[in-house]
């Protein structure tokens, strides 16, 4: 499908290139940490791409700059990032497979569940609350996942445990959302 060329380059759709820019960084600066300063600039990587996810959102609704290539683009963006940085702690963070587990069965479930839809000329109307707060509560547990390699184990597993709890939420909300729409055929 191809869009209109004004289309590829609005102010939230920079940030989302910016944000699909800075996984390679953030990989690169995390996977390479040895010192406590290395660490912090991973996690500073994640924080400004968090800050970028909010703001292009925020950009595109309030300054009338939602583009179809934007809703496109923003959430591949949103799950790459979060792909690239749970594939990442997996590698330090015992159990984190679990999480990322999760999250590529809540994505793959996303997935298919939106092409059988669009197949049948339905879409989803954009993120809904329960994913913005998912994708929020993401990136503020792995931000200090990151930015603090030494954190208490204990603590570690509550930071994963909260992270989990809103990704299922969001997987079970999504789930019915999907649901309602298959009983509106």
């Amino acid at each position: 499908m191809r869009y209109p060329p004004k289309e590829y380059f609005t102010i939230p759709n920079i940030l989302s290139y910016i944000r699909l820019l800075l996984i390679p960084v953030f990989l690169f600066l995390y996977l390479n940490a040895e010192t406590p300063r290395d660490y912090l600039w991973a996690a500073a990587v994640i924080l400004l791409s968090g800050l970028t996810d909010f703001a292009d959102g925020q950009i595109a609704r309030r300054c009338n700059m939602v583009t179809e290539w934007g809703k496109l683009i923003d959430p591949i963006a949103d799950k790459l990032t979060q792909a690239a940085v749970l594939f990442a702690l997996v590698v330090r963070v015992k159990w984190m497979w679990l999480l990322a587990l999760l999250l590529v069965v809540k994505e793959l479930m996303m997935a298919v569940c939106g092409l059988f839809f669009l197949r049948k000329g339905k879409k989803l109307d954009g993120a809904k609350w329960f994913g913005k707060i998912s994708t929020a509560v993401f990136y503020l547990c792995t931000f200090v996942l990151v930015a603090v390699p030494t954190l208490d184990q204990t603590f570690t597993y509550i930071l994963m445990a909260v992270t989990g709890f809103f990704l299922a939420l969001s997987m079970v909300l999504y789930s019915s959302v999907f649901w309602n729409m298959h009983k509106e055929d």
